[in-house]
């Protein structure tokens, strides 16, 4: 299937997911996880109607940008972002989604001040208390998002979270639940509910995370194709 027809088959699905929830499609963003596809798979994307798309590598992305891949579409940096690497991603990126640590947080700040810019960020949640993971504990999201308010340079949008990767599918879904009422509290208590994103679902279980309440879902190889990592 072309990457258009697997766009408009992940929209009916979004679709189906969103009417169960008793919520409406037009409700969802559609990030395209674009990792290791091309400048023209990018545009044939953005040519099929996608959201945004999404970048996980930082030298990719810099590559993909001198090739116009997202002329067209919003660009979100949606993997673990490197405090010596922030230079290359703010200004550039709409929205970064993966701000797990407080030394990160001010290195972005510190570069969008210089830039004279405010950047999008969303809060990443590390859930499931991953060692090897990134993110901030769910304990530990209301003083990282007081710390952000007190930035003049940075913007929370959200929150964003990535389950246990060996997580069963009921496990995966308590989740995502546990997220969303972090994502509802915090807005209430702290942002006057105008927190827009809750980011969080990829190609195996976007539905899911739909479900339990996703503002936003990152969609690669239900959209892309299987990655090649053996070249």
């Amino acid at each position: 299937m072309s990457i258009a027809e697997n766009i408009a088959r992940v929209r009916e699905e979004i679709a189906a997911a969103a009417g169960e929830a008793g919520r409406r499609p037009e409700e969802i963003v559609l990030v395209g996880a674009s990792k290791m596809n091309g400048a023209a798979a990018c545009r044939e994307a953005i040519d099929a109607g996608i959201d945004a798309l999404g970048e996980n590598r930082v030298q990719e992305m810099v590559k993909k940008l001198a090739e116009d891949a997202y002329t067209g579409a919003p660009l979100h940096f949606i993997g673990h972002l490197q405090r010596n690497k922030v230079k290359q991603v703010v200004g550039r990126a709409a929205l970064i989604q993966s701000v797990g640590s407080l030394e990160l947080l001010d290195e972005i700040e510190k570069t969008a001040a210089r830039l004279e810019l405010t950047q999008d960020i969303l809060l990443e949640v590390n859930i499931g208390g991953e060692e090897a993971k990134s993110g901030f504990a769910p304990s530990a999201v209301f003083a990282a998002a007081e710390t952000a308010l007190s930035r003049g340079h940075v913007r929370v949008r959200g929150l964003m979270t990535i389950p246990p990767a060996d997580a069963a599918r009921d496990a995966n879904i308590r989740y995502f639940e546990a997220v969303r009422a972090l994502y509802i509290d915090i807005g209430e208590k702290m942002f006057h509910n105008r927190l827009e994103y809750l980011s969080m679902g990829m190609s195996g279980d976007y539905a899911d995370a739909i479900r339990a309440g996703a503002t936003m879902v990152r969609v690669g190889t239900a959209i892309f194709g299987a990655r090649n990592y053996s070249v």
